[in-house]
């Protein structure tokens, strides 16, 4: 391996880098508190902005240059950017983001191949009946190649970068540092909360025969879907580092972009009806709601890919949250704060109002909680991410009496950035009818909803669940 490619391993070294950022940082937020002293609103708005852009490049640089837990955690924050900057500053930043994200470390294959082939314990050539070197695709902890097995199909292999697993077991022992960087883009997160759900997730994404099941149970629910479509994963050849699934090809989410816009709002549905359904409907999710993790297939369908980030939650939760919903739409503010108080959101209601309470669901939840046809533009999404955990969001006081329980913070993320990736479509529906579907169990009212009621008519939910 190249000198340029080793995995620093040590908690010392990749904490040296982290907590110097964390001074740095630091003495800037204090020096802005500072001179704001003397400024007028506008001004100390500006001053905000600004410090908040730099942090938040600040943070993507450390991360940027890391591998394991740390650059997922920057792959995590490439999709929360919407809310971070101001206007001005948000393209050149998301272009900053976008490099983070799609331009994962390369690793030499022949690396790589000692991994697969310790993993195996037999030489790749006599697994596969042919394999590319070259990856079709790099991720945070590994990267995937195309091979062809004896019996002629085409499948993807993702292979574990070496000594990743042991890099991000240092990056967990520093996440409370990290978490505490992110806090200054998004005062609003429990970093203790948070980094416990992180840690429990991203151990398990080290276990790519976790994945394997993870994707089987989601092939399987969705084996026959009208629209929806994840590929079969190839058990035999699945390990602890590698994990094999049949090949797909479809065009990716830039050309995705510039569809018209019958077909972006197409789009956008099925990826509404994929990550919310499987949330809401089948009780477990992928963490990672990004575009690279979807293509459009050439006969229509939405391939979902990469379930290393994946979250089960009980029946309890999920109706949970669907009662938030419908309390927020029915407008009744005082069983709102009853349930968010017996739920452990709301410590303490008293600082709360019914009218208040209702005004913070709606400012998160308006674009599917009214009835109404909706565009959604990157700048909805940076108005709700600012609602949802920004210092300027106008609910700022109050969140600092709320908690996130743990069970929860993965909803969140999901629904936050499944908005992102429909925002980036621009597509244009009306989500609470939609959404009336898992809200109160309506008849579906799209012609991708009356689809999907017909598969689940023969593939009941709960069955699916019962048989993964």
């Amino acid at each position: 391996m190249a000198k340029k490619d080793a995995i620093p391993t040590s908690r010392l070294s990749r904490s040296t880098k982290v907590g110097r950022l964390a001074a740095t940082t630091a003495a800037k937020q204090m020096r802005t508190r500072a001179t704001n002293v003397a400024r007028t609103d506008e001004g100390k708005q500006r001053a905000l902005a600004k410090r908040q852009l730099e942090t938040a490049e600040e943070i993507v640089a450390a991360l940027g240059t890391m591998k394991g837990a740390a650059m997922k955690l920057g792959q995590v924050m490439s999709f929360l950017d919407v809310g971070l900057v101001p206007e001005e500053y948000r393209e050149e930043f998301q272009a900053k983001l976008a490099e983070l994200r799609d331009a994962a470390p390369k690793v030499a294959f022949k690396d790589m191949k000692k991994v697969l082939e310790a993993e195996y314990g037999e030489r790749v050539e006599h697994v596969f009946e042919t394999f590319d070197p070259v990856p079709i695709a790099a991720a945070s902890i590994g990267q995937v190649y195309k091979a062809k097995l004896p019996d002629g199909r085409d499948v993807a292999v993702k292979v574990q970068y070496p000594g990743v697993a042991q890099a991000v077991r240092s990056d967990m022992k520093n996440l409370g540092m990290i978490l505490r960087l992110m806090k200054r883009v998004a005062p609003g997160l429990d970093p203790k909360a948070m980094g416990d759900e992180i840690r429990s997730r991203i151990d398990e994404e080290l276990d790519y025969e976790l994945e394997a099941q993870n994707q089987r149970t989601l092939s399987r629910i969705y084996r026959g879907h009208p629209f929806i479509f994840v590929p079969e994963v190839i058990t035999a050849l699945s390990h602890e580092r590698v994990i094999v699934s049949e090949f797909v090809a479809g065009r990716g989410f830039e050309e995705l972009k510039q569809l018209p816009q019958t077909e972006r709002d197409r789009l956008g549905e099925i990826v509404y009806r994929f990550y919310f359904g499987c949330m809401y409907r089948h009780h477990q999710f992928s963490g990672d709601p990004h575009p690279g993790n979807s293509l459009l297939l050439d006969d229509g369908r939405m391939c979902f890919l990469d379930f290393g980030l994946f979250k089960r939650i009980p029946a309890a939760v999920a109706e949970f949250e669907l009662q938030i919903a419908r309390l927020g739409i029915a407008g009744d503010g005082e069983a709102l704060i009853e349930h968010l108080v017996q739920g452990g959101f709301i410590g303490q209601p008293e600082h709360y109002t019914p009218e208040g309470i209702l005004a913070q669901v709606h400012d998160v939840t308006w674009w599917y909680g009214l009835d109404d046809e909706v565009a959604l533009t990157p700048e909805i999404a940076t108005e709700i991410m600012i609602e949802m955990s920004d210092p300027r969001s106008s609910h700022f006081e109050k969140m600092r009496h709320e908690t996130l329980p743990p069970d929860h913070l993965f909803g969140r993320r999901l629904e936050m950035l499944t908005l992102a990736v429909m925002s980036q479509l621009r597509a244009t529906g009306n989500w609470h009818r939609i959404a009336r579907e898992w809200i109160y169990g309506d008849p579906p009212v799209t012609e991708l909803g009356r689809q999907e009621a017909a598969f689940y008519a023969e593939h009941p939910p709960a069955a699916l669940r019962g048989a993964a």
